[in-house]
């Protein structure tokens, strides 16, 4: 009597890497060929209304495959890494289970962390230690909450805008209240999928020339223009609005800043985060790097042959005698 030789996890791929690197692209070219779901895994995409300074996939990118884990709470409410990590598996189960491919895309790298391997559970917020530090902030020059989260917590420091004060402090009280920072001990890692990590590693000099060009055209496209309008919905200090782009556009409505010097700043901002992301993704395991662009011929078709052959790898119901 032939036997089924046991039917094989389903494959789950993920595109990471620095922003600006193409994933969405990349995402969309493999959704196209393997009739694949898109799970973006942006920690700002998931705000509604924040549009133009997330980079989010368009209507038309949308239209052309389905997308999950956009706007999924406004400005005004929190999301957490682990928040975000069970709403992605939920989808990702729910996407494998009508026969198509979960592609997770993007570049939040413990968002990331805690959808692959779960994260350690968190203390609770401590008031009382969340004032000294923003006291202690508020007496010293800019950089401090930082540079006090490089000794403490260097993945986490990594990882956080060195402006990002209310994740700063966060990261602070958990580095502060556990024994040792929370990194990959995780204690719930995904079950019941094949992963394939594709990462994109573009030159750098390139990369930093895409990067000041989007942040020129965001600002060009409306950006303040978006922030008056999510300022005068959610007000103005609505968490959200603290995130790269949207603190600079709201200086600019403030008359603090000048156009042309917050597109300077976004401009660092963006290659600033776009190195902490690489240095990142550098410890993730597994990676199959690819030297360019998502939205690069070569690179795409690179791609595909390493999804099709994950897909081969994994056909199920081969008879056994």
């Amino acid at each position: 009597m032939a036997l089924l030789a046991p039917v094989p996890d389903p494959l789950l791929v993920i595109v990471l890497g620095p922003t600006g690197s193409g994933k969405t692209a990349l995402a969309l070219r493999l959704a196209g060929e393997f009739g694949g779901d898109i799970l973006s895994c942006d920690a700002v995409a998931v705000y509604r209304g924040m549009e133009l300074g997330t980079a989010k996939p368009t209507a038309a990118e949308r239209a052309a495959a389905p997308h999950h884990l956009l706007d999924l709470v406004e400005p005004t409410e929190s999301m957490t890494a682990g928040d975000w990590a069970r709403a992605a598996r939920q989808a990702a189960g729910a996407v494998a289970a009508r026969g198509r491919l979960p592609i997770v895309s993007g570049g939040s790298g413990l968002y990331l962390r805690a959808f692959t391997e779960g994260l350690a559970p968190l203390p609770p917020r401590c008031p009382a230690l969340r004032e000294r530090l923003g006291r202690a902030a508020r007496g010293r020059p800019p950089g401090y909450l930082h540079r006090l989260l490089r000794r403490l917590d260097g993945e986490a420091a990594a990882r956080i805008h060195p402006g990002d004060e209310p994740k700063l402090i966060r990261a602070l009280e958990v580095a502060l209240l556990l024994p040792a920072p929370p990194g990959r001990g995780g204690r719930d890692p995904l079950r019941g999928f094949r992963l394939l990590r594709l990462g994109l590693d573009p030159p750098r000099a390139v990369l930093y020339e895409r990067l000041n060009r989007r942040a020129a055209e965001m600002f060009r496209r409306g950006l303040v223009e978006e922030v008056r309008g999510l300022q005068a919905a959610y007000g103005a200090d609505a968490q959200a609005l603290g995130a790269l782009g949207y603190k600079e556009a709201a200086a600019v409505l403030a008359g603090t800043l000048g156009e042309r010097d917050a597109i300077g700043k976004v401009q660092q901002g963006h290659r600033n985060y776009a190195k902490r992301q690489m240095t990142w993704f550098r410890r993730e395991p597994a990676v199959e790097w690819l030297a360019g662009f998502g939205d690069a011929p070569e690179i795409a078709g690179e791609a595909a042959r390493l999804v099709a052959t994950a897909l081969d790898a994994g056909a199920g119901d081969v008879p056994r005698k």
